[in-house]
Formats: C-alpha cells, sequence, structure tokens
C-alpha cells in the first residue's frame, strides 16, 4: 500500500505540473480561417514539460528503488546457509524466506548491478535481531562474515587429541588428519621432521566451515613458529637445543609440570641431567612410547625399550611427545639456575625437588610411600 500511496502522489504531482504548463501563451494563434487547427506549443513549454516530466520519472525510479529495497527488521537470530557453488536466485530466496530482503527479485537486481553475482562466499551467516538494509546483508555476504567454528586446545595434548579435537568440533575428517601428520609432502614442505607432534600451538582457534584439514593444521604450525622468536632460539641454541630439541625438552616439561611456575625449575633438572650424562627417566616419555596406557605405569612398562623411554635409553627420546604451550617453551630455553637433579610429585598440585639422591629418596618415602 505505501508503493500505490507513493506513486498516487507522484502522478497527482505530474498532473497539476501538466496544467499549468497547458496555461503558457504560444508563440502564435490559430487564424480565422483555420478555427479548429491545432494550437502550436511553444519549444519553451515543450522543454518544460519534457524536463518535468523526466523528473517526476526520476522521482518515481527513486520511490520505487526506496521502497523495494527499504530495510527489513528481524525480531530474533537468523541463520543461513550458502552453499558453495550455490545460485545467486537461490540465496536471494532463501533471504526473501528469512525475511532479510523484502523481495528475491530487488536483492538480485542490486548484486547484479554491483557485479557481486560471484562474489558471495559459501559458508554459514548469523543475523541477530535488528535492521538489515539489502545493501548491508549483501556486502556481509561478500565479505565472507560466516559464523566461525571455535576450537580450543588446551597445553600438552598430543597431536592425535589435537585433531580428534578439531574433527569433533566440526573442522573436517579425522582419518584425513592422521593421515597428514605423518605426510611426506607436507612435513617437507614445512621443513618438519618424521611428524607434526610438538609442532601444533595450544590456543583457541576460530576457523570458517569448509576450512581444509591441512589449513587448519598450518595454521597451528605458523602460531607455534610465531612463538618460536629469535630470542628465544639464540637462548635454546645457548644450552644445545636446536628448534626440534626444544620443543621436545618443552613437550617433557609440559608433560611433567603441575604449574607454570615449577616449569623453569623441571627444565633445569632435565638440562643437569643431560649435561651430566644421565638418563632423564622422565615417566610421561614412556606413557607416550607405549602407545595404549590405561593410567597405571608399572616397572614393566618402565623396562619396554621403546624409543621413546627415557629410562632405557640416554639424551632426549626421538621428538615431542605433546605440543606445548609458551611457558614451557620459555622454561626450556631459560631454565632456572639451580643445581636440582631430581623431583618427586608431592600430591599437592606440585614437586619436591632435590639436589642429590639421598634426599631424592627421602622426598619419595614421604611424599610416595608416606613413610
Amino acid at each position: 500500500m505505501e508503493l500505490f500511496t507513493a506513486i498516487n502522489r507522484i502522478l497527482s504531482a505530474c498532473s497539476r505540473a501538466q496544467k499549468t504548463v497547458s496555461k503558457g501563451k504560444p508563440v502564435t494563434t490559430p487564424s480565422a480561417s483555420q478555427p479548429n487547427a491545432p494550437r502550436p506549443v511553444s519549444k519553451r513549454a515543450l522543454v518544460r514539460t519534457l524536463l518535468v516530466g523526466g523528473v517526476l520519472l526520476l522521482l518515481l525510479v527513486v520511490a520505487l528503488g526506496a521502497y523495494v529495497l527499504r530495510p527489513c527488521r528481524i525480531d530474533g537470530e537468523k541463520v543461513l546457509t550458502v552453499a558453495a557453488g550455490q545460485s545467486l536466485s537461490r540465496v536471494a530466496h532463501q533471504l526473501e524466506e528469512k525475511g532479510l530482503v523484502a523481495y528475491s527479485w530487488s536483492f538480485r537486481a542490486l548484486t547484479r548491478w554491483r557485479g557481486q553475482g560471484r562474489k558471495i562466499q559459501a559458508g554459514t551467516y548469523r543475523f541477530v535481531a535488528g535492521e538489515y538494509r539489502p545493501g548491508q546483508v549483501l556486502q556481509i555476504l561478500v565479505d565472507g562474515r560466516v559464523e566461525l567454528i571455535q576450537c580450543t586446545l588446551p597445553e600438552g595434548l598430543t597431536a592425535m587429541e589435537v585433531v580428534q579435537r578439531c574433527s569433533a568440533a566440526g573442522l573436517g575428517q579425522l582419518t584425513r588428519y592422521q593421515a597428514l601428520l605423518t605426510d611426506d609432502d607436507l612435513l617437507a614442505q614445512l621443513n618438519i621432521a618424521t611428524s607434526l607432534e610438538g609442532y601444533l600451538f595450544p590456543e583457541t582457534y576460530r576457523f570458517a566451515p569448509g576450512v581444509s584439514e591441512a589449513s587448519v593444521l598450518k595454521t597451528m604450525i605458523t602460531q607455534m613458529r610465531a612463538h618460536l622468536d629469535p630470542a628465544l632460539l639464540a637462548a635454546a641454541r645457548q644450552n644445545g637445543l636446536n628448534e626440534r630439541q626444544l620443543l621436545t625438552l618443552a613437550s617433557i616439561v609440559q608433560k611433567e609440570a603441575g604449574n607454570t611456575e615449577e616449569m623453569p625449575l623441571i627444565a633445569a633438572v632435565f638440562h643437569n641431567r643431560l649435561k651430566r650424562g644421565m638418563r632423564l627417566q622422565a615417566d610421561p616419555t614412556v606413557i607416550y612410547g607405549l602407545g595404549s596406557f590405561d593410567g597405571n605405569l608399572t616397572r614393566e612398562h618402565l623396562r619396554t625399550p621403546t624409543p621413546y623411554n627415557t629410562y632405557v635409553h640416554g639424551g632426549l627420546p626421538p621428538g615431542p611427545i605433546a605440543n606445548p604451550g609458551l611457558a614451557a617453551l620459555r622454561a626450556a630455553a631459560w631454565p632456572a639456575d639451580e643445581k636440582y637433579l631430581y623431583f618427586v610429585a608431592t600430591g599437592e598440585g606440585g614437586h619436591y625437588f632435590s639436589r642429590t639422591l639421598q634426599e631424592h629418596n627421602r622426598a619419595v618415602q614421604r611424599y610416595q610411600l608416606h613413610r
């Protein structure tokens, strides 16, 4: 009804303007011999008529455009999913169905007029309650402001646990992730040896739906290397560690530490043992090498000669056993200036540190054997 009211007003204005034009005096008058001859219209009057008509036509077009492209208000949240390769007509129809545009045909016309028909990006869009203009809706779709999938990765997860979380969040297929963790082409491209274990930085990530598994992993690796800044790597080298060895030691510190405050102390223990040629004897390395673990670490497990068993083998294990956070990385690069060689869990979320085996044995009796 609003459109027809506006058109009626414009047509009425046009009629009044035409009457005004007809009152203009002609340049010549009809002769007596030609009483019924049509009265010639002056050139000035013709121009005025065309001008007024053009203006009124323009106003009509503007009024029509303003009406069909008027803002639409939605009272509740609306979710729009645009599939890859979906036609503009289908997108426009969905928008009209959800009340985000008044007319699908006007949205199509606007999109084509702007030359953005092929620029609408696939994904899931979430529109909160409020008022939206067609141009605003179009820009949201062209910018690809899709609803992002969030995935939170705490410190200390193994690579397998990381990809399980990613897949569970809807960020791809688990089997594809598993294959990529040791994919030779991807590893060569990223200059990483044997596995992505240790290179997946723990953080809260947000990805657009449909992102590839490789892109997800590359984003995490980029984040890890962004935190491996020159100062950190230089400090690690001063302690005899290259990038991979730093990640390996940091992953052990991450799994052993009960809190971030004691990480530099735990790192100091491992650095001191490495310098003395002592075996690290870190339980988490044994557990990682076992593959499957029921939570009960036995003496038999400690004697199982997997490559990661630091009770059996000296030095660092062949690679990281988890994905360390920044605190563990810093601790491995800048260990505390202490002479500790041993530590034992106190049962209260921390550890007791010792410099001698005799002191350590007393701590074990106190905190683990309760003697």
